[in-house]
């Protein structure tokens, strides 16, 4: 049995969470919160049967609102968060990271609450991810696809 995330993971979450969704109201886009199935097909499969890799990322922004169904996200989203906590870090920096990068997750950001900081990856024109930028408190990150919604670090891991 997995330990359940400490309540500085869940107000990590909630605090980012609540940024993007109040964002994204109006927009089409949805964000949605773990417990949320990500299934990511191998070779651009679409049935549930052949699906190998089942993912429940800590945040996810899906703009494509057709992957959407009863299950979750069935496709890449365009951006999913991970906020790291004991025992995660190995699966969220190295196994996660690859199969996103490969799953064509267009951004890709990892949460440090110990350090107060975020990593910023995004998909280059290889389909292999960039660093665009590691955030800190007095910062505001932005992601690539909504360049007018600014996240203040502060804020997040107040």
């Amino acid at each position: 049995m997995t330990a359940e995330p400490l309540r500085n993971h869940q107000e990590v979450s909630t605090e980012l969470v609540l940024n993007f969704g109040n964002y994204l109201k109006k927009k089409k886009c949805k964000v949605y919160a773990a417990p949320f199935d990500v299934r990511l097909p191998k070779n651009g499969e679409t049935e549930n049967n052949k699906i190998y890799n089942v993912v429940q990322p800590d945040i996810v922004v899906v703009c494509d609102l057709q992957k959407l169904d009863e299950r979750g996200c069935l496709g890449a989203p365009d951006l999913i968060v991970e906020i790291l906590s004991k025992g995660s870090s190995k699966r969220d920096l190295k196994d996660k990271f690859f199969l996103y990068e490969s799953s064509g997750v267009k951004e890709y950001w990892i949460a440090y609450p110990n350090e107060k900081s975020i990593n910023k990856f995004v998909l280059n024109s290889k389909n292999k991810y960039e660093l665009k930028g590691m955030f800190v408190e007095g910062d505001k990150i932005s992601p690539s696809m909504f360049k007018d919604l600014h996240i203040d670090i502060t804020e997040i891991f107040e």
